[in-house]
């Protein structure tokens, strides 16, 4: 809690309990930001906010005669990061700062090294936000920056030294990171996504890139070498730059590696010395997802072979190739893959394990992306022995649409369409048999769905989990 005046000097002394930029959200005592969003502007919503509790505003824009002080600015949507990182008193140069970057890899990576960095990291991203035994869910992989502080603050309140976040494309183009310094970034990989946003490849990319433009100068950036935009990326990157790949002259060698029913055996060679490890993580994607949070490990100065001993120690990363225990007869996995690249890689592996039919239930966004929808489709009716093709946050878009876009990009027929999630989720575990693997990817652990402009109760976990 400060005054008003500490925040800015001649103002009232009133006291503020919080900041808020949403005024649904706004409780008494809370200082609300009139932000630009993209498709709102929060100035119309102060009434709502001062009815709500609000004790104080800030605006770019004439509002009348309130009866509270309002702070007047050029830039809403600035000023938000300014009076936020004053509010909470700075909490990121209070932690050692972790982002991870790329199209596909995020979560896992960063889950990853909050595992094996233990009880003074906190993680936060798709998975939610986790700390000292604690977890709770959020809306965005990085969030707005009013909770984003406010998250930051709690973690530094809890004593965590290291906070490992995801760092979205979106939120370097939104600017909700641009304070921030990193000790360590890292690149999974960059394929085609988030065009909605960006509109073009290249602006996606440069939003990556962003993030190892903000690393510290004693920090590191970390590279994967086999990406087709490593170049691209290694000319924007600070600090130390490091490398992990199948290339020799790579600082983290991957040797060579195993894969097998119950995870990977990894070979690789790091300052001259060759090491083994096996991870129970599974897929070939997750062998390049290991060797970038151990080489985040290893330039953290952590002791590399009990940094290999937490490896065989590993619990399965939440909605990323996760296999459900609810039955013995045959595999269901849970996952996020919602791009081609995803969806191809977590399919070749599949294909070269499994013993019977691979049944794969999917869809794609709506209100976003549709070119990449007939790739998606295209690899997952070629590669799957059935598909079951449904919602995944459809939005205001009609889900048979979607689903026609998917469908255009091959002449295979395997497949049938269920609308509605949950049903098609029960058809695919029914229909299963002995040995049948079931995919249900695009949502991994989300909590909700998205409807028309609603965000509705809605997880892939606890609908298979009930259906046992």
């Amino acid at each position: 809690m400060k005054k008003l005046s500490e925040l800015y000097s001649g103002e009232s002394d009133v006291k503020i309990k919080g900041i808020k930029i949403n005024s649904k959200e706004v409780k008494p005592g809370d200082l609300f930001v009139c932000t630009m969003g993209v498709t709102a502007d929060r100035h119309d919503f102060l009434d709502e906010a001062i009815k709500n509790g609000a004790v104080a505003a800030i605006v770019s824009k004439e509002v009348g005669e309130k009866p509270i002080p309002l702070i007047h600015v050029k830039d809403t949507n600035q000023e938000l990061r300014n009076v936020c990182a004053k509010f909470y008193d700075y909490p990121y140069q209070k932690a050692e700062m972790i982002g991870v970057t790329g199209t596909n890899g995020k979560t896992t990576v960063a889950e990853i090294l909050y595992q094996l960095i233990g009880d003074d990291c906190a993680y936060l991203g798709t998975n939610g936000k986790k700390y000292k035994g604690k977890k709770e869910s959020i809306r965005n992989t990085t969030p707005d920056v009013d909770r984003l502080y406010l998250y930051f603050d709690e973690f530094i309140k809890a004593g965590c030294k290291t906070i490992c976040m995801e760092a979205s494309s979106e939120a370097f183009f939104r600017h909700r990171l641009d304070q921030i310094s990193f000790d360590i970034a890292i690149l999974t990989n960059i394929t085609q996504d988030h065009l909605n946003i960006h509109k073009t490849l290249e602006n996606y990319i440069d939003c990556k890139c962003q993030l190892f433009r903000q690393v510290k100068e004693d920090g590191y950036s970390i590279l994967n070498s086999g990406d087709k935009y490593f170049e691209k990326v290694k000319s924007c990157a600070k600090g130390h730059i490091v490398t992990y790949g199948f290339l020799e002259e790579d600082t983290f060698f991957l040797k060579g590696y195993q894969e097998l029913v119950d995870g990977t055996k990894i070979t690789f060679v790091y300052q001259n010395q060759e090491y083994q490890v096996k991870s129970p993580l599974v897929g070939s994607f997750n062998v390049l997802n290991l060797a970038a949070a151990l080489l985040a490990c290893f330039c953290r100065n952590m002791d590399i072979e009990q940094v290999l001993k937490k490896v065989e120690k590993l619990h399965q990363i939440e909605g990323r190739m996760e296999i459900l225990p609810f039955t013995k007869e045959y595999t269901v996995i849970l996952d996020y893959a919602h791009t081609t690249d995803a969806l191809e890689k977590i399919l070749n592996y599949l294909n070269k394990v499994k013993k019977a039919r691979i049944i794969t239930v999917t869809g794609s966004a709506g209100g976003r992306e549709r070119e990449k929808r007939p790739s998606m489709g295209k690899v997952v009716l070629e590669k799957s022995d059935y598909v079951i093709f449904t919602m995944d946050d459809p939005r205001e878009e009609d889900v048979n649409q979607i689903i026609d876009d998917l469908v255009s990009g091959s002449p295979k027929k395997n497949y049938e369409r269920i609308i509605d999630r949950k049903e098609a989720i029960d058809r695919a575990l029914s229909m299963a048999q002995k040995d049948d693997i079931v995919l249900i990817a695009g949502k991994g652990r989300d909590d909700y769905m998205a409807l028309g402009k609603e965000y509705v109760p809605y997880c892939d976990y606890d609908v298979i989990k009930s259906y046992y």
